[in-house]
């Protein structure tokens, strides 16, 4: 009777040590574009209110960011399906308010399928290889890696003109 216990107590505390990875996918699932902005002038990060950003030619409703948010950082996904992407950036502030105001930020990449792991499974990976934008309010774009991969990292870093008070 002894050896059944001890047998059977082996076997329930391997179950609790082996059957479940509780770990599974810790990392972000998608490769999201992040990117911050930040005062020309200072080149220190800002947060922006009165923004509407959202896809330029995109289906449906394109709006990502409404003009009620303050922003320091946005995803800025990617269409897994074409090889560029295009945002507009409409600001909501007085005196700013006008479609001849608006910015644009287009991006051409490179999609590559990559297989993260049994857990996470499939995503693309994408490689920026040109960026162009408009400088009403954008004063300029920087692109620090241009390999977007799942890691939560800005790789984006967007300059705007600020006044100062």
């Amino acid at each position: 009777m002894g050896k059944i216990l001890t047998i059977a107590v082996t076997g329930v505390s391997g179950m609790f040590c082996c059957s479940c990875n509780s770990t599974g996918c810790t990392d972000n699932q998608n490769s999201l574009p992040l990117a911050g902005f930040y005062a020309y002038d200072t080149e220190k990060s800002i947060t922006v209110k009165g923004l509407e950003i959202g896809g330029v030619d995109a289906p449906n409703d394109s709006l990502l960011y409404t003009s009620g948010l303050s922003l320091s950082e946005i995803y800025m996904p990617f269409r897994a399906n074409r090889d560029n992407t295009a945002y507009y950036f409409h600001y909501t502030q007085e005196g700013l308010d006008d479609p001849s105001m608006n910015d644009t930020i287009a991006f051409t990449y490179t999609s590559q399928p990559f297989f993260a792991s049994e857990d996470c499974g499939a995503m693309y990976r994408y490689r920026i290889t040109s960026m162009s934008y408009t400088t009403h309010i954008i004063d300029s774009v920087a692109i620090t890696d241009s390999l977007i991969t799942n890691v939560n990292t800005q790789r984006i870093k967007i300059f705007l003109r600020t006044v100062t008070e």
